[in-house]
């Protein structure tokens, strides 16, 4: 005969379970597993703890019960005077850990799960991984459906003349509403013929893919994905394509969830080592942001430039292989770096384009955004950052989040941003910054801060990296830089530049002189030693030479 303890105790797990059910919308319909455990819940509460963990892992997904909860209820059989308000606090922990986004994507946007099926087997898995990441999922419906007689093998059908012809682009019914939300995704398609069906490359083609990560996975009898997957990536130029993977007929959920578990995707991106031999003079590198999008580690800082100096400015640098520009509303002059974009000749698309909003306009900052977009003459800004701290910041960066769901923002940043700022910051935003812009060079160097917010992804940049008005010549003529610099046969501004790049710092030094631009941007044919990153670390003076 059950013990009083334990009739208590399946009853207040019923009572949990219960609510799980109406929160999470299951019902005892919803599968046969389901039926049988609802069933013996509610058997006069006689349910043991094992038991319950299975339902409430059925019922809420298997990840979101830890071993700290399992313990909570395990405790349960113990002195068993547990009542229902005790199953509330834990039923609180229960959907409080299931309503989070079980997996993440080491970038700013969501996840998407995008298949086309014929025969259901792909449909399946995209379901399990949608499901598994709490991701959306969206299906490819060709306009034209295909029959039976069109996907019959080596009979001249449909299937088999679109698979011979590279051209072939069948139409999709339908698309993906606000892509722009969206920086991973997972591509599932049957193979034909050894490859990915044409209407995958008609999808491919509809979108600007450029900075997501792309992770294809393929159903087959007997092909592995093979080359069908290194023959898409020509048409999402600018995407991050991961290796994919070939799943068979009968493939189980937790295949799915292993395979998931495997790819990583919640690990920040490390943004604190720069791959500097990928450099070349005149042709910085670039760091992948944690939105996903690349971001050239040397850029051009517009602060002072005003008018026609400006837009020439901009333009010479660009002209010299900048791919960056770095200017705010409070500089006055984002028409002017609009105009020196389009006169360089260089493909907007090209060009790395930062705006700042000021406090001042963080309490309409959805007009502030539009006029940021209207003063460039650009379609989207490619990072917007919060000037520094103020009244209405949460709600600025917020408007900023809404922008990139609505496409007119790609990457979100902050500028004057410390580690207690960010403590107090970061859990009131959904979107994690992906650049942290605050005052280095090296007489404040800030090493716990950069440190800090390498940590978490974020990547640093300098401003006032040579060391800002009224200080540059101090800087240049260091005895210890201009001892460095000798040694390779280089400029006091080069070398400081070069330690900030050996430190994981982005660079924007501004000039209106293109011999200094020129100078700025060749620093890939040498390197610091680590006595000489050693020297530089010591001239560090904790020494601000701004107010923010």
């Amino acid at each position: 005969m059950m013990k009083k303890t334990e009739k208590i105790t399946g009853i207040v797990l019923a009572v949990i379970l219960l609510v799980c059910g109406c929160f999470f919308g299951c019902s005892i319909e919803t599968s046969a597993t389901g039926t049988m455990y609802y069933g013996d819940v509610d058997r006069n509460g006689q349910v043991a703890v094992s038991d319950a963990l299975l339902v409430l892992k059925h019922v809420v997904g298997a990840q979101v019960i830890t071993d700290s909860l399992a313990l909570q209820l395990a405790d349960m059989n113990h002195d068993g005077e547990q009542d229902v308000s005790d199953a509330l606090l834990i039923l609180k922990t229960v959907v409080g850990i299931a309503k989070r986004e079980p997996y993440r994507s080491g970038g700013q946007g969501k996840t998407l799960v995008v298949y086309f099926s014929c025969t259901g087997t792909t449909e399946t898995l995209a379901k399990y991984a949608a499901d598994i990441l709490g991701g959306d999922l969206y299906e490819i419906v060709p306009e034209d459906p295909y029959t039976e007689e069109d996907l019959a093998y080596y009979t001249g059908g449909r299937a088999d003349r679109e698979q011979n012809d590279p051209s072939a682009r069948p139409a999709i019914s339908g698309q993906v509403d606000n892509m722009e939300q969206y920086d991973t995704i997972l591509l599932g398609y049957p193979i034909w013929h050894s490859q990915a069906p044409r209407i995958i490359s008609t999808f491919l083609e509809s979108y600007d893919l450029a900075g997501k990560t792309i992770i294809p996975f393929c159903t087959s009898h007997s092909s592995g994905i093979g080359s069908s997957a290194d023959n898409l990536h020509h048409l999402a130029p600018g995407a991050n394509w991961r290796e994919g993977r070939r799943f068979g007929s009968g493939v189980s959920r937790q295949e799915v969830e292993s395979w998931i578990a495997g790819l990583d995707l919640n690990k920040m991106p490390d943004v604190s080592v720069f791959d500097l031999a990928a450099g070349e003079n005149g042709k910085a590198p670039v760091v992948t942001l944690n939105s996903g999008y690349e971001m050239p580690i040397v850029g051009l800082g517009t602060y002072s430039l005003l008018d026609d100096v400006c837009v020439d400015s901009v333009a010479a640098a660009l002209q010299r292989g900048f791919r960056m520009i770095d200017t705010a509303y409070m500089y006055g002059n984002e028409k002017e770096v609009g105009e020196g974009i389009r006169k360089s000749g260089v493909p907007r698309e090209d060009v790395f384009v930062i705006t700042k909003l000021y406090p001042n306009q963080y309490g309409d900052a959805v007009e502030a955004i539009d006029m940021a977009l209207e003063k460039l003459g650009v379609d989207y800004i490619d990072m917007m950052l919060l000037h520094h701290p103020g009244d209405n910041d949460v709600a600025a960066y917020k408007a900023m989040e809404q922008a990139v769901a609505d496409g007119k923002i790609r990457s979100l940043g902050l500028s004057n941003w410390y580690i207690e700022e960010m403590e107090a910051f970061l859990p009131q935003v959904d979107i994690p910054p992906a650049l942290v812009q605050n005052e280095i060079h090296p007489y404040y160097q800030e090493s716990e801060v950069i440190d800090y917010m390498h940590q978490k992804g974020i990547v640093m940049q300098a401003w006032y990296p040579l060391g800002g008005r009224g200080h540059q010549s101090e800087l240049l003529s260091d005895p210890v830089i201009e001892k460095i610099a000798q040694a390779h046969g280089k400029s006091a501004a080069q070398v400081i530049l070069r330690w900030d790049l050996q430190n994981g710092v982005v660079v924007i030094p501004g000039s209106s002189n293109p011999d200094h631009m020129t100078e700025n941007i060749s620093l890939f044919d040498f390197s610091l030693t680590e006595e000489e990153m050693a020297e530089m670390g010591r001239l560090n003076r904790n020494e601000k030479h701004d107010w923010y």
